[in-house]
């Protein structure tokens, strides 16, 4: 699921992130850069996020990782793209977004 806004409006989207509670990560086999909420304990099940950057636009690409990927020829993790829990937490990025253009460091 994704949420995209304007650059003017999110100039700093790691600010946001870091406020919602995401923290940075780094794919050991791929070395994608990415952005992950665990939900409990555990490494799984956790919120993944990618970040996309260009010059009008920043989008939020959100998914939840069920359990470790399976790298045996099918897909790549288990995951949800479209569920009532991700959208429920892309509304509250979104919330963290509006709050951090209303109250600019």
């Amino acid at each position: 699921m994704k949420a995209s806004f304007q650059t003017l409006h999110v100039p700093n989207p790691l600010a946001v992130l870091r406020k919602a509670g995401y923290s940075p990560f780094v794919d050991p086999r791929t070395k994608n850069e990415s952005f992950i909420l665990r939900l409990t304990s555990g490494f799984y099940p956790r919120f993944h996020l990618y970040l996309k950057k260009s010059a009008d636009k920043v989008t939020f690409d959100l998914h939840i990782d069920q359990k470790k990927p399976g790298y045996g020829g099918g897909h790549m993790h288990n995951a949800e793209y479209d569920s009532p829990v991700v959208e429920k937490e892309l509304m509250r990025i979104t919330g963290w977004v509006n709050w951090c253009i209303k109250n600019p460091k």
